[in-house]
């Protein structure tokens, strides 16, 4: 149906168990990467970047998709350095998943960026602020509501079970 710089949309048919049949839209993508990126004081920096879908800026971990034949920590890295001029110590795999897996085949692949330091002091244009948050702000920032992106809530949560020790 449509192949743009970033996805491509197609129309599936497929069969249910009860044996009818089905059409849904897919949209097709080449996954991606997300990254919690921890200062050696333990704060974390977080992007505010206008979404064009949800008309409003949002505050996000870092993130990107996967050129081709890149790896997730090759992009993990070059999205941190491009979205907030700051690379890492310590790189951690935390997981993976399927961002909406209703409608789109995107898998996303989150990363622990410890010990974040800078690099330069170029940013990617499309990124209004780049700021580093403590613990308690990003708390409050997650229990008010304020952090409206799904893959951040999910980082963010992962980062404060391990934090806390908690299941």
């Amino acid at each position: 149906m449509h192949r743009g710089p970033l996805v491509r949309v197609v129309v599936d048919t497929y069969r249910l168990p009860d044996g009818s049949t089905v059409g849904r839209d897919l949209v097709l993508h080449p996954s991606a990467a997300a990254i919690v990126p921890i200062l050696p004081d333990g704060r974390v920096l977080l992007v505010s970047q206008f979404r064009h879908a949800v008309g409003k800026s949002l505050w996000e971990i870092p993130a990107g998709k996967l050129e081709r034949d890149e790896l997730a920590l090759e992009c993990a890295r070059r999205e941190l350095r491009e979205e907030t001029s700051h690379d890492a110590l310590v790189w951690e795999e935390l997981c993976s998943f399927y961002t909406s897996p209703g409608f789109t085949d995107e898998r996303m692949t989150l990363f622990l960026a410890d010990e974040a330091f800078p690099v330069s002091d170029v940013m990617d244009d499309e990124i209004a602020s780049c700021q580093a948050f403590c613990p308690g702000d990003v708390h409050r920032l997650l229990t008010e509501g304020e952090i409206e992106d799904a893959k951040t809530i999910l980082g963010l949560s992962v980062l404060r079970l391990r934090t806390c020790g908690r299941p």
